[in-house]
């Protein structure tokens, strides 16, 4: 089995602690990236994308608490703060402006692995429950792009597993047919609801236990389709 290597961005002024921290997440075989002021980890951002961002308060141009607000903006991934600011007021600010742990300096080696595994694991479940679908007995595994019913792999052509993709990013609301045309086959066949009156009679008949009476993929009649969850 592959493992992932999860990337981590460390946002640190003092050169000391900036390399103690490298050091130990390399020996925990994490992908390191280094910045010491905010203006710097925003430019590396343009291309890395941390899965764990360890980050001082007191950094050379800015508060921490901005960095972790703009991040906030673009990513859910877990933040957590390194600082020597003990005061309770400075962790509430910092968790309330989005942060997720707060461990405050000095600190132990024991202590910041088992927060950073702690904080990594949280993230590799959450983006696993994202890349999952119940519908009933029916599962979806985007990633893999695997569906069972009743624990049988349903076939899809990439089509309708398109189509499916697209109603499943907007579950619970109407996807017009002018919409999910221009995705799936473009801007030129926006008038062409017979292909969707045909690739949604296959999908139902792959995923629904009636396909003349749909649990999931609804007829919003006159608009578009919507896939009840």
């Amino acid at each position: 089995m592959i493992q992932t290597v999860h990337k981590v961005m460390i946002i640190e002024d003092d050169v000391g602690i900036s390399s103690l921290l490298a050091s130990q997440g390399i020996s925990m075989n994490l992908d390191v990236n280094c910045a010491n002021c905010v203006k710097d980890a925003m430019d590396h951002l343009k291309n890395y994308e941390p899965d764990l961002v360890l980050l001082d308060l007191g950094l050379p141009d800015a508060d921490g608490k901005t960095f972790i607000k703009t991040f906030r903006l673009k990513s859910d991934n877990p933040i957590l703060v390194i600082s020597s600011r003990t005061q309770e007021s400075e962790k509430v600010d910092a968790l309330n402006a989005g942060a997720d742990d707060y461990l405050t300096k000095p600190f132990g080696l024991n202590e910041l692995k088992a927060r950073i595994n702690a904080l990594l694991r949280r993230h590799q479940t959450i983006n696993n429950a994202a890349n999952l679908m119940k519908l009933g007995d029916i599962e979806v595994d985007w990633a893999r792009r695997i569906i069972t019913k009743k624990g049988d792999p349903v076939n899809l052509s990439p089509i309708e597993f398109e189509i499916l993709n697209i109603l499943a990013t907007s579950r619970g609301k109407v996807v017009t047919h002018r919409n999910l045309l221009a995705k799936v086959w473009g801007g030129a066949h926006t008038d062409d609801h017979h292909y969707l009156r045909i690739y949604m009679g296959h999908l139902r008949k792959k995923l629904e236990h009636d396909p003349t009476q749909p649990q999931y993929l609804l007829t919003v009649a006159g608009v578009g389709y919507r896939l009840e969850v």
